[in-house]
């Protein structure tokens, strides 16, 4: 079967669970690209810490990161289209991490702002490889903030999402992981970024695959021609699959470019 665009996630997708690339999934994800597909990595991550995963395959191209809310090209360092809000939109959320204690990081397209260091989240930083600027007391945020990206315990994450998950303040909550959540401006997902990048190549549906593990990228399943699902995926995330793969752990991406495309 013949795709013009492959999409993959990156953390629980195309990276095993400490966060490694193998040699054998390089390969495949090469050998793709070699027949002609687009390889975009779509990710809640950002570009900084996106774009040398795709340089470690060899590749270079176009990236959908923070979940939809900028799309950059990766050889000229640029963005393609972004999705920005004000902190206005934002400052009950806010509010209410500061006054528990709740963990966040604010994010342009390039770059991720904190308010003070915390053990736990100075160890998820160096895990993923991101460099967060943490901001001067008093100092103002810049302009274009993409994400705000909530970091705790399952536990206290659930917590956030029940109480915070149908706020109504022009802004979505995105689960992007167990111990993640999202927020951007509303009606952003990575199935809209990779519709309007698939728009922009003159590539119909029918000849998008897309890979993901979680609820974040359900978005891009259903915009593909060919959803598939990682062995690792929640339930209802396998249910939004037209197919599901092996785990992440066991070389899912790999399997799936094997089994659709050659």
């Amino acid at each position: 079967m013949r795709f013009d665009i492959i999409a993959l996630d990156v953390d629980g997708t195309l990276l095993t669970d400490d966060h490694k690339l193998t040699a054998r999934t390089i390969e495949a994800v090469q050998q793709a690209a070699v027949r002609g597909a687009e390889i975009v990595l779509c990710t809640g991550r950002g570009p900084s810490i996106t774009i040398p995963l795709l340089e470690q395959m060899g590749l270079s191209g176009t990236v959908i990161t923070h979940n939809g809310a900028a799309t950059v090209d990766s050889a000229r360092q640029e963005v393609v289209t972004q999705f920005s809000f004000g902190l206005e939109e934002i400052a009950p959320c806010l509010d209410y991490c500061r006054e528990r204690g709740v963990h966040f990081d604010l994010n342009t397209a390039f770059d991720l702002y904190i308010e003070k260091h915390d053990a736990a989240a100075d160890v998820m930083y160096r895990e993923y490889g991101a460099s967060p600027i943490l901001l001067e007391q008093g100092a103002a945020y810049p302009p274009g903030l993409v994400k705000l990206c909530l970091f705790g315990s399952g536990d206290i994450m659930d917590t956030v999402e029940n109480q915070w998950g149908q706020w109504s303040g022009g802004m979505q909550f995105i689960r992007s992981g167990d111990h993640f959540i999202d927020l951007m401006q509303k009606d952003v997902h990575k199935g809209k970024a990779l519709e309007e990048l698939a728009r922009m190549r003159g590539v119909e549906r029918s000849r998008i695959m897309a890979i993901g593990n979680y609820y974040n990228d359900v978005g891009m399943l259903r915009a593909a021609g060919l959803g598939i699902a990682m062995g690792n995926s929640p339930d209802g995330v396998k249910a939004e699959a037209d197919a599901i793969t092996l785990s992440n752990n066991e070389e899912g991406v790999r399997h799936a470019l094997q089994t659709y495309l050659y």
